[in-house]
């Protein structure tokens, strides 16, 4: 789906007509757009394949003009079957003389609030500026998904401690892997934005540098909280873990001590059930009383070791 924006008095406008000073985004482009990007706005191909890469990690090129900005984008993973509820997926902002181009593999909800009007005070002709609101909402992203997951983690934890099931380890284990992989797509999103701040491939004017390093404390605040959050989330796990690795040897060595105390009353009747002469006192109530007392003398003795 390609779409033209436009800003008019601080908001976003969807435009029919391409003009300069617009703003094209590009989410799942068919084969036509893509041609329309590479012929009809002569942008780099390789920049266009880049920016449909799944795998592409974060970074900034500059080519003939046409300066490329891969950033990584948080997203919430919506198939039920999928473990990890979220992860990232890079964005390509490219940007020209006369244009800038937002390019993403599909729809990407950071794109979807400056389109719905979320974010205001902005202007598509300043293009460094816009580059700029957009990572800024990239980074305030992050952060609103980690307390998500803290959210999460701690309702997991919370249903742990009443049910000590598979479902809950693996619902931890998948927000665990969300944060590797916001953290790995954070730290790369850090390099490139230091990049940018060097104004070495773009032209920053002081307040875009001022906003930049606004992004930059976002950035490394969301770095410090995924860090964090895994930190706990990987002991809280550890400490499941071996909760139920102990539960299981307690119930364990509870069955093999009612087994031992079962075994009694067949020793006895077996030794007593043999057709033989010379049993010691042999009487019915004997081999009751026999395993009565062995009976007792173990579970005391099993008891006392808190095997009971």
């Amino acid at each position: 789906m390609l779409s033209f924006y436009k800003s008019l008095n601080g908001s976003i406008l969807k435009t029919e007509e391409l003009c300069d000073g617009c703003w094209i985004h590009v989410a799942n482009p068919s084969e036509a757009e893509t041609s329309f990007l590479i012929n009809g706005l002569h942008i780099d191909p390789d920049f266009v394949r880049a920016s449909l890469d799944e795998e592409e990690s974060s970074r900034i090129e500059n080519e003939e003009n046409q300066t490329l900005v891969i950033i990584d984008t948080p997203i919430e993973v919506e198939d039920e079957k999928q473990t990890i509820p979220y992860s990232t997926l890079p964005m390509g902002i490219i940007i020209t003389d006369k244009y800038i181009v937002t390019v993403c593999v599909r729809e990407n909800p950071i794109i979807t609030e400056f389109t719905n009007g979320q974010v205001r005070n902005i202007h598509t002709h300043l293009k460094t500026r816009l580059l700029l609101m957009i990572l800024l909402r990239i980074a305030a992203k992050f952060l609103f998904y980690l307390k998500l997951i803290d959210k999460k983690s701690n309702t997991i934890e919370n249903k742990l401690q009443k049910s000590m099931r598979n479902k809950e380890l693996i619902e931890l284990r998948g927000l665990e892997k969300s944060l590797v992989f916001f953290s790995t797509s954070l730290k790369s999103n850090e390099i490139t934005l230091e990049k940018i701040l060097r104004g070495r491939i773009i032209k920053l004017y002081e307040e875009d540098q001022d906003l930049l390093e606004d992004v930059l404390i976002e950035v490394k605040q969301a770095i410090e909280m995924a860090n964090i959050y895994s930190s706990i989330l990987a002991g809280t796990m550890n400490t499941f873990a071996s909760v139920i690795s102990n539960n299981l040897n307690i119930v364990m060595k509870g069955l093999t001590s009612i087994t031992v105390i079962l075994s009694i009353p067949d020793i006895v009747t077996g030794f007593y059930g043999m057709n033989v002469d010379g049993l010691p006192v042999p009487h019915v109530w004997f081999p009751s009383l026999l395993i009565t007392i062995f009976v007792g003398i173990v579970a005391i003795f099993l008891n006392r070791r808190h095997m009971l």
